[in-house]
């Protein structure tokens, strides 16, 4: 849509996405904040839980909102979190971050490479918006990924450990890797240190290259203790929320983005050539052409597994085509046809927030509760991503400066 084109479209729907948030999410009795906010009405459904993704991501946010310019209480915001972060989700005696806490107690501590990487990208965005105390931040996260993650062998990190670092899990996984190489690239960005550059290049040139020889291209989710694709992995559970079976192509779109962002930083030619084959891949296999949207999950035939249509996979979608429009002019046109689904179905009309997951034909099934959400990290840095892919391109913007309603 036009008004996504424009400085103050894309502006005003990130404002909303943060004034949804604040003020309701920041909590000075227990500290950090309070992610779990229903999706309908912003209304708190849980106090007390702290996910160690929901901090790193709000200390993202905020500082994404210093970054771009916005309320001046964005500051304050990213300050508190990063205060919290830092403290109590970190473990000073087995030196890595608790995973789940309720209040300040934690009750999960396994050791996700997940979650580590999302720190490493809260404390680079952090330092880009000169937040005290996140240089310090990103360091400590990058060590903890690269003594008790990082395989040499396999040039990729594994996936999860014990809270004493005594056992790591056997399976290996897509998704930490991506936001592990999301996350170094901002490190790269907040630092100019080419170590956080050479290690994000080496992540996606071994799995987007080498790893995915073996599913002809395509991007399989779960691998074996080896790297190889474990393809009957949680076949009997389809609907698994994180961990599914089949392909994902709001993965293929997220990994298009990623590749675009290096191709900014590297020289190497197969890295924008790659990124528009995992795009358009995302689009050929996913989209519904009865409905609109892209699946959840899909066969790789492009037969939906799960129909279902996520927030996240569209925003990721419309960051992708974004920075591929730089060079191509095609994805513009997707960038429009993403941006006009999502407001016709995706984006709250009250609040501007964006909803998890629809069924295919759009109804809700639910309010999407739980300790896991999304507290608008992917609409938000999808928007800020565009800005500066369509500033880079002022013949992308329209002379219509309409504003959303």
């Amino acid at each position: 849509m036009t008004i996504y084109r424009t400085r103050d479209g894309l502006r005003h729907q990130f404002r909303d996405v943060l004034n949804f948030y604040y003020p309701d999410c920041l909590d000075t009795a227990i500290g950090g904040y309070v992610a779990q906010l229903d999706e309908r009405d912003g209304h708190v459904y849980d106090a007390r839980t702290r996910h160690l993704v929901a901090t790193a991501r709000g200390v993202h946010n905020f500082s994404l909102g210093v970054l771009a310019d916005g309320p001046d209480w964005c500051r304050f915001a990213a300050e508190h979190g990063l205060g919290f972060l830092s403290t109590v989700h970190w473990d000073d005696r087995q030196e890595g971050y608790d995973w789940l806490l309720d209040g300040r107690t934690a009750t999960d501590r396994t050791r996700y490479c997940y979650g580590h990487a999302f720190v490493l990208l809260a404390g680079a965005r952090a330092h880009q918006a000169d937040i005290p105390g996140a240089r310090a931040e990103l360091e400590r996260a990058f060590d903890v990924l690269e003594a008790q993650f990082w395989e040499p062998e396999h040039e990729l990190y594994a996936d999860r450990a014990t809270p004493d670092w005594g056992t790591v899990s056997s399976y290996r996984g897509q998704n930490a890797n991506m936001h592990a190489c999301e996350a170094l690239l901002a490190a790269y960005e907040a630092t100019g240190e080419t170590r956080y550059l050479d290690r994000a290049y080496t992540v996606a040139d071994r799995f987007t290259r080498e790893i995915t020889s073996a599913t002809d291209g395509l991007l399989w989710e779960h691998y074996t203790e080896e790297w190889g694709p474990d393809l009957s992995y949680n076949e009997d559970s389809p609907r698994h929320q994180f961990r599914p079976p089949g392909y994902q192509p709001g993965h293929h779109a997220e990994w298009a983005k990623l590749l675009a962002l290096l191709a900014d930083h590297r020289s190497e030619g197969w890295l924008r050539e790659r990124a528009r084959e995992l795009f358009d891949a995302a689009v050929d296999l996913g989209w519904d052409d009865e409905y609109g949207g892209l699946y959840y999950t899909v066969d790789a035939d492009g037969q939906p597994i799960v129909p279902d249509k996520y927030g996240w996979v569209h925003t990721e979608a419309i960051g992708a085509s974004a920075l591929l429009s730089r060079d191509d002019d095609e994805y513009v046109d997707w960038y429009d046809r993403l941006w006009e689904y999502s407001r016709a179905h995706l984006i709250n009309p009250r609040y501007g927030n964006w909803y998890e997951r629809l069924g295919r034909d759009h109804d809700r099934d639910g309010p999407n509760h739980g300790p896991e959400v999304e507290p608008g990290y992917h609409p938000l840095t999808n928007c800020w991503l565009a800005l500066r892919a369509l500033e880079a391109e002022p013949d992308l913007f329209e002379a219509d400066q309409e504003r959303p309603n």
